[in-house]
């Protein structure tokens, strides 16, 4: 994938962006679900979801979870719920429940957050995988499928991934998904009274193409054995996209 378009130079001589000829605000992402084999990610549903979502995340004992978002893990129900109706009452973020489509139970949040229109951008955050979701195919498929709303259903031309800079799993699941390291914007933010150094990472329009297609090869269902084990790395597809 070509990191940049061709040098262009205006009439005097200075170098200048590439054209996007005909180009229009993009639309808010609908509130639909989005169905894969594995995984649906749907409009979260404060009175379907929030039981199962806090139920799935007792099983994070130590809270692990919860050290690199902007608040702690919840011991009662009640306060989990409340802090997901805050969060999610207004339309950015647009807070989204993953459903393992083995059980139909929802085992993970997702969303699209600082959406901007106008230039065609948006960011995928506030992503809290429980255990039950973690290292499944279904956890890969949900970040395929809200790429694949982003890209081919609406049009936008950039799709962030910004995580503290010493959140490593994060990090690392960034570059396995097939985002792109841009750098630390240091001192970027104060969260639990403490300073977050934040990494920014992103995804563009047209590097998708063969990122989907790395993505489809993954999610193929030749690439499992009869245990649910993966044949090919999806890293591994990723770099070859590349």
């Amino acid at each position: 994938m070509s990191e940049h378009q061709p040098p262009r130079r205006n009439h005097l001589g200075q170098g200048i962006g590439f054209d996007v000829p005909g180009w229009k605000p993009r639309a808010q992402p609908p509130k639909t679900p989005m169905i894969g084999r594995f995984a649906r990610v749907e409009p979260l549903d404060i009175g379907r979801h929030a039981a199962e979502l806090h139920e799935a995340n007792r099983e994070d004992a130590e809270g692990r979870n919860w050290t690199y978002l902007g608040v702690d893990g919840f011991t009662e129900l009640d306060a989990y719920r409340a802090w997901l109706e805050k969060m999610s009452a207004g339309s950015d973020p647009m807070f989204h429940a993953i459903i393992d489509l083995a059980t139909n139970k929802a085992v993970g949040v997702a969303t699209f957050m600082r959406i901007d229109h106008g230039n065609g951008v948006i960011e995928v955050g506030n992503i809290n995988y429980s255990p039950r979701l973690q290292r499944k195919p279904a956890a890969t498929e949900a970040m395929y499928l809200m790429m694949a709303r982003v890209f081919d259903e609406l049009g936008y031309r950039r799709y962030e991934w910004k995580c503290d800079s010493f959140n490593e799993p994060s990090r690392r699941a960034a570059q396995r998904y097939g985002f792109t390291f841009e750098g630390i914007f240091r001192q970027a933010v104060v969260t639990k009274g403490r300073n977050r150094d934040t990494a920014w990472y992103s995804m563009i329009d047209r590097e998708w193409p063969a990122l989907k297609s790395a993505y489809r090869r993954w999610l193929d269902p030749a690439n499992f054995d009869a245990s649910g084990r993966q044949r090919e790395r999806l890293s591994a597809l990723i770099a070859a996209a590349r």
